[in-house]
């Protein structure tokens, strides 16, 4: 099965049109015509089953012979993470944090933040790509950068944590999760959280938590949480 995604899709469509660039995909790379079927995604839960109608290389046009809303999940999980210093490195969080199952992404900017600029529409792509290999018919949510000290004022989840590498009393984060439960997950840069960081999310509520015995690079220890959460909640 090969997914689409098109956010502009609806429930209520009979037909819709492909824009240039992916109707030249269907037709001219797929060698896609007239009757074949296509399933496309809308990013809101939705799976249409389409039937190609109009085969043009620049507008692509389908009958929408079914659609399906998949139930959301019974949790959410929103990580704000510390860009890496290398953008491959988040781009390929940002990928398996999509395949493994993750709701909400916000980029936080840190006292120790090395990357403090990003390109959000080539990171858009990711989730996208990512969304139709796995696919999933929920895109995930990727807010634009924000300040560390403005994302403390933001409601957090249920169950909010801090992991930091401070040689202080933290518990395991497996140790402090529960199924059915809205999380909020703050990973900091690759040079930690600074103390400062640590004191002020802790007394925003946010209890401090380690990913395991070793110490963790930033996009490893946000894959970490993802997979600690779909397991918890999956098991």
């Amino acid at each position: 099965m090969q997914l689409f995604y098109n956010s502009d899709i609806k429930d209520t469509d009979a037909t819709f049109i492909f824009d240039s660039n992916e109707s030249k995909h269907i037709i001219k790379v797929l060698r896609k015509k007239n009757g074949d079927q296509l399933w496309i995604t809308n990013g809101y839960g939705y799976l249409f089953e389409a039937k190609i109608i109009g085969d043009n290389l620049k507008k692509c046009e389908v009958e929408l012979v079914s659609s399906k809303k998949t139930h959301p999940k019974s949790h959410w999980l929103h990580i704000a993470v510390a860009p890496t210093k290398m953008n491959d490195r988040f781009e390929w969080f940002l990928e398996k944090a999509t395949e493994i199952g993750i709701d909400e992404i916000t980029p936080i900017i840190c006292d120790r933040s090395e990357r403090k600029v990003l390109k959000l529409e080539r990171m858009q792509r990711v989730l996208e790509s990512a969304m139709k290999q796995s696919l999933q018919t929920y895109l995930p949510k990727l807010n634009e950068p924000i300040s560390f000290s403005e994302f403390l004022e933001k409601p957090a989840a249920e169950l909010q944590f801090i992991a930091h590498c401070e040689d202080t009393e933290r518990h395991e984060l497996k140790r402090r999760v529960a199924a059915d439960k809205d999380v909020t997950i703050l990973i900091g840069p690759e040079g930690d959280f600074s103390p400062e960081e640590i004191k002020s999310a802790m007394q925003k509520g946010y209890a401090p938590v380690a990913m395991g015995k070793t110490r963790l690079r930033t996009e490893t220890a946000a894959i970490v949480a993802c997979t600690i959460i779909a397991t918890i909640n999956n098991g």
